[in-house]
């Protein structure tokens, strides 16, 4: 087993710290986890905090299991700056796709309401209040109003879209590593375990959603899909540029 790397150790340090502080002081996941921006909770630093915040030991566990076995890897070939910087994209992008899918939900969802006459501000008052006009269920329908609930009202926590990153750059730079997965007895090689993975786990039920079988989550499947997009492409653009320091003019 690899060696922890330094900048995944102080990684892991600082989410365990919120963690604890979060658990002490509940109330903080008000001020450090993700809002959306039309919410009165949002603040400008809340897409760097959210990845640090975690809602409970299983999520925090899982997290940093991942972050030490396939980042320590990650910074020992790259060096801890490379890292660094390629995870708090990879969060930051999870962050940033997460918003763009919300937004559409809730920008669809107004424009509706106020094609049918309501106000803007009177709607986003009522919100605020925690209240809703009647009139709007026959204007949205029910998976539309929860999409437009969830988006307004919704956070986000987690390091799991960093995570995600780390995962798709294990992959483009160790394809055919074996990896034991727990319930499956046979090792699976990283270039057919993640993209089947995110696929099923993150792209069927980030569509689907609570629509499922009647499952609420409360996963947020689109920051994991941004965290896993942003690490695409950083790996893509990367990999394209990688001889360009040694070539002639």
């Amino acid at each position: 087993m690899m060696k922890i790397t330094p900048v995944v150790k102080q990684l892991l340090i600082i989410n365990i710290i919120f963690f604890i502080g979060s658990q002490l002081v509940p109330v903080s996941e008000q001020y450090f986890a993700l809002f959306f921006p039309e919410n009165p909770a949002f603040k400008i630093w809340q897409p760097l905090t959210h990845m640090f915040m975690h809602g409970g030991f299983a999520h925090i566990a899982f997290n940093m299991f991942a972050l030490y076995s396939f980042g320590s890897t990650l910074e020992h070939f790259w060096g801890g700056k490379k890292f660094l910087f390629f995870y708090i994209s990879c969060g930051l992008g999870a962050a940033l796709v997460n918003f763009a899918v919300n937004y559409y939900f809730y920008q669809d969802a107004m424009n509706t309401l106020i094609a049918n006459g309501f106000n803007k501000t009177q709607i986003l008052q009522l919100l605020n209040e925690n209240k809703m006009d009647t009139r709007w269920q026959q204007l949205l329908t029910a998976s539309e109003l929860r999409h437009f609930y969830d988006a307004y009202f919704g956070s986000v926590i987690g390091a799991s879209g960093a995570v995600y990153g780390l995962l798709v750059a294990f992959t483009f730079m160790f394809p055919n590593a074996e990896l034991g997965i727990m319930f499956i007895p046979i090792p699976i090689k990283a270039k057919y375990f993640v993209p089947i993975y995110m696929l099923l786990f993150d792209g069927f039920f980030g569509i689907f959603g609570s629509s499922f079988m009647g499952i609420e989550s409360g996963i947020a499947h689109y920051a994991h899909i941004g965290g896993a997009l942003f690490g695409f492409l950083i790996m893509w653009y990367w990999k394209k540029n990688q001889f360009n320091s040694n070539r002639w003019n």
